[in-house]
């Protein structure tokens, strides 16, 4: 008969090998990019058995959601201390904003590796991550954000309409920070402008875009 100990002692082995795997996935991700991860391959690097790896993951698309997790909580940290800091929902809005394109900025390899590259999608029971979790999902805490600014009774407040407006102001700062990481700011085909001023212009033009175009 298996004690509570012995249980538990199991349980903290099993969740040693499951981050000494995932720190290997994520080492070798930013090495390679996804290509370069099998299961196979990661236990071998690990020094476990391939069934070992399968016992704490079922199969690659789970390996790989739950490497992601470390920099999805990281982000939707960064993004929350910063909305914090303002009251109004606009200025939240905004920190957050300039907080997610900082983080992609100073983390290019933790970014590329979440949001540039193709993956396979497991469950979303597989993540660690709790989706839809303002305080754990970064997607999720910027909805809350265009919830509060529903509130207020400037933009509309329905559901499908909140996730438009989310999706739209998340495209706009996705799309500047995979510019930045993708062609550099000395890229010639991309005349270099001051980054503050360009990341406040694009945050004025997405934000009064979105109260004009989704008035309640």
């Amino acid at each position: 008969m298996v004690t509570a100990t012995q249980e538990a002692r199991k349980q903290r082995e099993a969740e040693l090998r499951r981050k000494a795997i995932i720190k290997i996935v994520r080492k070798l991700i930013k090495k390679g990019g996804l290509g370069d991860v099998s299961l196979r391959k990661v236990a071998a690097l690990a020094g476990y058995s391939t069934t070992v790896v399968y016992s704490l993951f079922e199969d690659k698309a789970t390996l790989i959601t739950q490497a992601m997790d470390e920099d999805l909580l990281e982000l939707t940290r960064v993004m929350s201390v910063a909305a914090a800091a303002h009251r109004t929902p606009m200025a939240r809005i905004c920190a957050a904003g300039r907080a997610y394109i900082q983080f992609g900025i100073t983390h290019p390899a933790e970014y590329a590796f979440v949001f540039l590259q193709q993956r396979p999608h497991a469950p979303n029971e597989s993540a660690r991550v709790q989706h839809g979790d303002p305080s754990q999902d970064p997607y999720a805490f910027a909805r809350s954000l265009w919830l509060e600014m529903a509130a207020t009774g400037a933009v509309s407040s329905g559901a499908v309409e909140i996730d438009l407006m989310t999706q739209i102001f998340w495209e706009g700062i996705h799309g500047l920070t995979a510019r930045h990481l993708v062609m550099g700011p000395d890229d010639v085909w991309f005349p270099e402008v001051p980054s503050e001023a360009h990341i406040e212009a694009m945050l004025d033009v997405l934000t009064l875009g979105v109260l004009g175009h989704f008035k309640p």
